[in-house]
């Protein structure tokens, strides 16, 4: 019996945008961009599965050169330019006590009991699914039309002092957005074949 297909694929132009033409940007043009399709963006990203539906990532959104200056000090120095000039940053975080909010995410069973009791687990689930969620959001940006330059070059102890001095919330990583000058771009950089990355067991 052949199988019910429950949906359909994206058109090949669609994984260009998303994947095959996508890059990570480091020079920008200046158009700015929306609250509106930040908040767009967002809403197509927290559909991404997490554990738990625990939904950990937190995202703050930095529009203003004014903002910008108190990130400038964190960064390292190669990310400094780039980020001035792009429209937003995100500093892309997760919730250390995510499990406050299960009660209302995952109804069904106990789930905060499980993470409040037990600190290195709550910390593993915050990283790894925000992580998640920081990779849906790029791809809903993405697909939204917007550029992507996601950093690890920057300091988590000075953004976490500068913007989350409650120690809850933790960065986890930056990604700048805007629309991207592909005049900049370098060459694409080698990826790793099916045959080097993968086993089928």
């Amino acid at each position: 019996m052949t199988p019910t297909k429950t949906h359909g694929t994206v058109s090949s132009e669609d994984l260009d945008i998303i994947f095959r033409e996508a890059r990570t940007h480091f020079a920008w043009n200046p158009e700015p961009v929306p609250v509106e399709l930040l908040q767009k963006v967002y809403e197509l990203a927290r559909l991404g599965p997490t554990s738990a539906n625990s939904c950990p990532a937190r995202f703050v959104f930095i529009t203003t050169p004014e903002e910008k200056e108190r990130l400038i000090p964190a960064l390292m120095p190669g990310n400094v330019d780039k980020t001035r000039a792009a429209p937003v940053t995100v500093i892309v975080a997760y919730d250390t006590e995510f499990y406050e909010q299960l009660p209302r995410l995952f109804p069904g069973r106990d789930m905060r009991s499980g993470f409040a009791s037990n600190p290195a687990l709550a910390q593993e689930t915050a990283f790894r699914n925000g992580s998640l969620q920081g990779a849906y959001f790029i791809i809903a940006a993405r697909a939204l039309g917007l550029d992507c330059g996601p950093m690890s070059g920057f300091s988590q102890e000075k953004v976490n002092a500068e913007f989350f001095s409650d120690g809850k919330w933790k960065a986890n990583f930056l990604c700048n957005l805007g629309h991207g000058d592909r005049s900049k771009l370098f060459p694409r950089n080698p990826r790793l074949s099916f045959d080097e990355a993968c086993r089928v067991l």
